[in-house]
């Protein structure tokens, strides 16, 4: 496993491939891993793919006290692709936090970005307003749950992480199985401080105090429309998409929504195949469009 060092933090990350780097974040209850399906592929088809475990996910690590809130997390990611690719652009695949990340990110620093797909994750703006409707309240009612102090932490560990399980079943369609993922998704959240950095994602989400001030200017970048080309996927089968499917309005270039069939929230593992040819066709464009 290869490591990046960048912003203060030692990146843990899978990478195959050579080429144009693909750089794929994953979500929360995840890791890395979970782009097994996708990194062979478009590395067959000539990119350098890199996937990251995400700060707080172990084997990623930090040596001092670090921040979870929104900027901060574009920041480590920003300077992580710096390191990566310092020369030329790269490609973005997001799901989950990946995506709340990949939209900010891509808001605030285009010109590090050529293309990016983000999935299962509608723009801030209108996850804020979901906040307000009963349905998405419960759809996202781990979010009001982590709140709280101590409790999720032992919630979560309990009945071998059971919770976790009742999550990847929530957010996946009926009948879908991927035992051995999931496991490799609890092994990580069992690493000594993993699962009170992942909660601090959520925790931080709603802090309007104890920010890093130095961070101030990238929040308001941040919200600037993005104008980068985005290719948008959600499942149909997960009620965020009815969240995703109007929301050109926060983009200033090519953007374009599509449903997966027969998939929720975590459509990558759902229908890998579909997925993974829409990544590779809309990274493609960049290519040809070169030409």
């Amino acid at each position: 496993m290869k490591h990046v060092t960048a912003n203060g933090i030692d990146f843990a990350m899978l990478e195959e491939g050579s080429g144009p780097l693909v750089i794929f974040l994953h979500g929360f209850p995840d890791n890395a891993h979970t782009w097994s399906y996708q990194l062979p592929v478009l590395a067959k088809e000539g990119y350098r793919c890199v996937a990251p475990f995400l700060k707080g996910y172990a084997p990623t690590t930090h040596q001092h006290f670090t921040h979870y809130d929104k900027a901060a997390l574009v920041a480590d990611i920003a300077a992580l692709v710096r390191q990566l690719s310092p020369d030329q652009p790269c490609f973005l695949v997001a799901q989950d936090w990946g995506a709340i990340i990949g939209y900010s990110m891509l808001a605030a620093y285009p010109e590090l970005f050529k293309r990016a797909v983000l999935m299962a994750v509608p723009h801030p703006t209108e996850t804020a307003k979901s906040l307000l409707i009963p349905k998405h309240i419960h759809r996202s009612f781990h979010w009001w749950f982590f709140q709280l102090s101590e409790l999720p932490e032992r919630a979560l560990m309990e009945n071998d992480m059971a919770f976790i399980d009742y999550l990847w079943s929530y957010w996946t369609t009926e009948g879908f199985k991927d035992e051995k993922h999931i496991q490799s998704v609890k092994d990580t959240l069992k690493q000594p401080g993993v699962l009170s950095a992942s909660l601090a994602y959520y925790r931080a989400m709603f802090a309007k105090t104890g920010l890093d001030s130095r961070l101030d200017a990238l929040r308001q970048l941040m919200n600037r429309p993005i104008q980068v080309p985005t290719l948008a996927l959600c499942g149909a089968d997960d009620l965020r998409a009815e969240l995703m499917q109007d929301q050109s309005q926060y983009f200033e270039n090519e953007y374009d929504f599509q449903l997966i069939e027969k998939s929720s929230h975590f459509l990558h593992r759902e229908q890998p195949l579909v997925v993974t040819q829409k990544i590779l066709t809309f990274l493609n464009q960049a290519r040809t469009s070169t030409i």
